[in-house]
């Protein structure tokens, strides 16, 4: 690592493609520095797991480190990164501190992932049966953390521009302190259609999700209890599979033969399963950010019917692959139309293919990005001056996790 700019992420967890959206995400950033020229270490204070990705294939280092453990200030000095990313701002508010104490001249980047506090919020709201609205986000113990970690930060990356937007309009954060960087796709995982299963040869609907996710576990219900029984009236032969990671008891109950609602549980390879599928539900009710699942269908040519909050700031002006509906009637209704009509269900598989061309290829925000990260590090001090807010909370938050910190590595002892 020696002539090369050194780059640490500090990971919540190890990265798992195969299970979550946010895998994926963590190794499509890792591919965007490497293309800088970075030399990368990821560091995570996580369990290992059998599912976890081996960093060694793609030539990152990888340390484990501990929470609450001056450990950590050693071993951050040593390496001296150029720039540190935290993913998720729970981590930033681990290790963010340390940071800045040790390394003040590190480029400190925080990856949302998506906005915690907006899907809490959602989910609050929901489960008490009430709309959704903006105050109930400012109300958040949770917003007021995750705002703070934004603020701290010299850029945090955001997948969602109706969140971004959130927090420039309703949150005052400065533009320049937000860089909009979405799921990425290459150009080679674009689907050439002629490839992929035709729909005559594709059958049954697909949910797929991991299940450590509230609001994937929740539309599962949601399917089982509501929606699945008006399409299995119209379409007898029907059946669903329900794919995802770490599935539980109470998941796996759910599973129904007789009415051909199968709980698959972890998908050994989700694209071939999704790629057979004729349709994806996905009738999300609350949540956040932008949907790995839904990207997943339209790579592989299978049209979706999923919700407002499902396609939010997903396809931009371009029409759905498929439908967008909140009503459990319309959903089942809509999801039974692209099931059994074959152009309806090639026009929007088609859709689906336009909105990764237009909007998430990577070559399209590649150049961009690597622009605003260089020009942070030459121009990180005056950067840092117009973030006056940030510098306030920088020192004061620094003050407050670094004394709870030294208190809990001595409890420790």
């Amino acid at each position: 690592m020696q002539n090369k700019q050194k780059l640490l992420i500090i990971g919540f967890v190890w990265p798992e493609p195969n299970s979550s959206a946010a895998g994926g995400r963590m190794l499509q950033l890792i591919s965007l520095f490497q293309q800088q020229g970075f030399a990368i270490t990821f560091a995570s204070p996580a369990q290992e797991s059998e599912f976890m990705f081996d960093l060694n294939l793609i030539d990152v280092t990888k340390v484990a480190v501990h929470l609450n453990c001056s450990s950590f200030d050693f071993f951050v000095k040593e390496l001296n990164p150029t720039v540190v990313v935290f993913d998720r701002f729970m981590i930033e508010e681990q290790f963010g501190w340390r940071v800045a104490e040790n390394c003040p001249e590190a480029l400190r980047i925080l990856d949302t992932e998506d906005l915690h506090c907006l899907r809490l919020a959602r989910q609050k709201a929901f489960k008490e049966k009430r709309v959704f609205q903006i105050s109930d986000l400012l109300q958040e113990e949770v917003a007021k953390r995750e705002i703070a970690s934004i603020l701290r930060c010299d850029l945090s990356l955001m997948i969602s521009e109706y969140e971004m937007e959130l927090l420039i309009e309703i949150v005052a954060i400065s533009t320049e302190l937000l860089c909009y960087l979405p799921l990425l796709l290459t150009e080679n995982e674009v689907p050439v259609l002629s490839d992929l299963p035709f729909f005559e040869n594709r059958k049954d609907f697909v949910f797929i999700g991991n299940f450590y996710h509230e609001p994937n576990w929740n539309a599962v219900q949601y399917l089982k209890e509501t929606i699945w029984t008006r399409i299995k009236q119209q379409i007898p032969e029907a059946v669903l599979h329900v794919y995802g990671a770490y599935p539980s008891q109470k998941v796996m109950q759910l599973h129904d033969l007789k009415q051909g609602f199968l709980i698959q549980g972890r998908a050994e390879n989700a694209k071939e399963v999704v790629k057979n599928a004729r349709v994806v539900l996905a009738p999300l009710r609350f949540g956040a950010g932008i949907k790995g699942k839904l990207i997943e269908s339209m790579q592989c040519g299978t049209p979706s019917v999923t919700t407002s909050i499902g396609a939010e700031s997903m396809q931009g002006n371009l029409p759905w692959n498929g439908f967008v509906e909140d009503n459990p009637e319309c959903f089942a209704e809509k999801a039974v139309r692209l099931y059994g009509d074959k152009k309806l269900w090639i026009e929007s598989q088609e859709n689906g293919v336009t909105i990764i061309n237009k909007r998430y290829l990577m070559n399209l925000f590649e150049d961009d990005f690597a622009e605003k990260i260089k020009f942070l590090m030459l121009n990180k001090k005056q950067h840092r001056l117009q973030n006056f807010m940030g510098e306030l909370l920088q020192y004061h938050t620094l003050k407050s996790t670094k004394y709870m910190s030294k208190w809990i590595e001595e409890k420790n002892k």
